[in-house]
């Protein structure tokens, strides 16, 4: 979670992670949207794990970003991922108006802490109530990211007792991609952190079981639409359990 206040004109361009984003805005400047999902207009948004790249641009942010794990995730915005999948929707339309409410609150408060709770409430609440993914999605998502994208489908089927196709029909359905696309996208996540941190393409490359250089460059320009190099430099990779500025 990650809370921002920014001045003046902002535009940012959001690029994939293995988690469902949801940044909720209290300061009424919806983000003008442009890219992949086409051009929207939101106060506040979800996008799930398949998105493709989009500019996210706004007068001005004061806003929450919340990064859910699709195991959580399935349960607290109400609807199997497969049907967010690769969109960036309206809050509002998951929500209803709990979503305007909680901008209003969020308003109200007066510094961050009182946001993160406010945050925490409302995610707690949703997903006590919410659905939750079978257990051997679950464990097929765990093995996927601590094995940093480099499992085996049919090995994680084996593991489960459930044939190719079922764990694929079943994961596909309550994490919104397949496991192999799955595994494509924690693959890169990890590997343009690695990148983030200094480490040289060609070692990130080779210990990220990519088949040379030039297969990681492939992959960081289909999720990302740039560069290694460039990616490495976006702001939006920074966003990772900080608030700033600290103070309202």
């Amino acid at each position: 979670m990650a809370g921002f206040r920014i001045r003046g004109p902002v535009e940012l361009r959001a690029i994939p992670h293995p988690a469902v984003t949801v940044a909720v805005e209290f300061g009424d400047r919806p983000f003008d949207i442009h890219g992949a999902p086409g051009r929207l207009r939101l106060d506040s948004l979800a996008a799930g794990l398949a998105f493709r790249a989009f500019q996210a641009r706004a007068e001005g942010v004061a806003c929450i970003q919340i990064r859910l794990c699709p195991l959580t995730a399935y349960s607290v915005l109400g609807l199997p991922l497969a049907e967010l999948r690769g969109s960036v929707i309206a809050l509002d339309d998951l929500w209803g108006r709990d979503a305007p409410r909680l901008r209003e609150r969020l308003h109200q408060a007066r510094t961050w802490r009182e946001r993160f709770a406010l945050i925490d409430a409302e995610l707690s609440g949703r997903l006590h109530t919410g659905r939750a993914v079978e257990p051997e999605v679950a464990w097929a998502w765990r093995q996927i990211v601590g094995g940093h994208g480099r499992a085996r489908v049919r090995d994680l089927a084996a593991r489960t007792g459930w044939s190719r196709q079922r764990l694929w029909s079943r994961f596909g359905s309550q994490i919104g991609l397949t496991p192999k696309r799955a595994g494509m996208l924690v693959r890169f996540d990890h590997a343009i952190h690695r990148l983030v941190s200094g480490h040289a393409p060609a070692q990130v490359a080779a210990d990220g079981g990519y088949a040379d250089q030039s297969h990681l460059h492939h992959d960081v320009r289909a999720f990302t639409g740039t560069t290694p190099a460039a990616a490495a430099t976006e702001p939006w990779l920074a966003a990772d359990d900080t608030a700033w500025p600290p103070t309202a």
